[in-house]
């Protein structure tokens, strides 16, 4: 039988952004509570955060960076190198907490214990650089889990899928020379054009060019377009590839109510999204799939979204 985990700490909740932040503990117990009505949750492998191995961390981003981001943590300071990163005394601890319940999910995945999975985190992470928060986020959980895979379990290939309506900068930055990862990301540029990187000319570098992938979206743009740049971008690319595992970044602000972007999916497009992603595991990687959180800020959205995506992992 197929079993799909879901990844929840109620300490994900104490990553304090203050009242006038998009980026709330709200969203996570918004999609929670979408899971829970929906009747899901009895379904689910249920998974705690847990602290991770700073080693892993290290793998992916500065020692001196770590040092920082805890130091600047504890020492009261209210935001870190960019003012959207506002932090409070728990964001050190918890960003250890995503990143570690990632890799836990990532360890139960290629044990055999649960087929695929989604990991309702916070801090986000798809644009934390090696050395640099950025975007609402400090460690990028996609990277960290798709090193873990290729260090601890001898993975050769890993394919991260991004439709978190921004660019994840980070994550493309980190893996842009190595063959091994291919990143594919569809995001809205111009307009709303945050972090200002993933153009279509961008496709990683040195040994890694060629794997990397950049869909651009216009403003105004939904469900048709999106569809058609999916079948004509991603489908082939992975078909390419042919990644051992398929890591998500998933990002519900695309959504035409959410006021984050001017991208107009409809709510049943993530669902197919999620689903195409899926077809591309089972097709490739023996269904091995973790969706991972990013943005999403429609909290009136969130909950039927969050539903939707567990259901459809669940239905895989």
């Amino acid at each position: 039988m197929k079993k799909t985990g879901f990844l929840y700490d109620p300490r994900y909740l104490l990553h304090d952004t203050g009242p006038y932040h998009p980026e709330v503990p709200e969203r996570l117990q918004a999609i929670y509570q979408g899971i829970e009505e929906a009747g899901l949750l009895s379904n689910l492998v249920q998974i705690q955060g847990q602290r991770a191995d700073m080693q892993w961390i290290e793998a992916v981003h500065e020692v001196a960076y770590i040092r920082r981001f805890e130091e600047v943590c504890y020492a009261g300071q209210k935001s870190m190198d960019t003012p959207d990163c506002v932090m409070g005394s728990d964001t050190f601890e918890t960003a250890l907490l995503a990143a570690g319940g990632v890799i836990k999910t990532t360890e139960m995945l290629m044990q055999g214990e649960i087929d695929n999975a989604f990991c309702a985190v916070r801090p986000p992470g798809h644009h934390a650089e090696t050395g640099e928060a950025m975007g609402f986020c400090y460690f990028n959980n996609i990277a960290i889990a798709a090193n873990y895979l290729m260090r601890q379990w001898d993975v050769g290939k890993v394919g991260i899928i991004d439709f978190d309506v921004h660019h994840g900068n980070g994550t493309q930055h980190i893996f842009e020379k190595d063959p091994s990862v291919f990143y594919y990301s569809i995001h809205q540029h111009p307009s709303f054009a945050y972090p200002g990187t993933g153009r279509e000319f961008e496709q990683g570098s040195a040994e890694g060019r060629g794997f990397t992938k950049n869909t651009p979206v216009l403003p105004g743009h939904g469900d048709e377009e999106y569809g058609h740049y999916i079948k004509r971008d991603l489908l082939p690319a992975f078909e390419k590839f042919r990644p051992e595992v398929i890591l998500v970044s998933t990002g519900f602000d695309a959504h035409i109510d959410d006021d984050m972007s001017d991208v107009k999916l409809s709510t049943q497009a993530f669902t197919w999204l999620i689903e195409t992603a899926l077809g591309l595991a089972k097709e490739h990687a023996d269904g091995r799939l973790i969706s991972v959180l990013e943005g999403g800020y429609s909290l009136k959205r969130l909950p039927e979204l969050g539903a939707n995506h567990v259901r459809a992992l669940l239905d895989a």
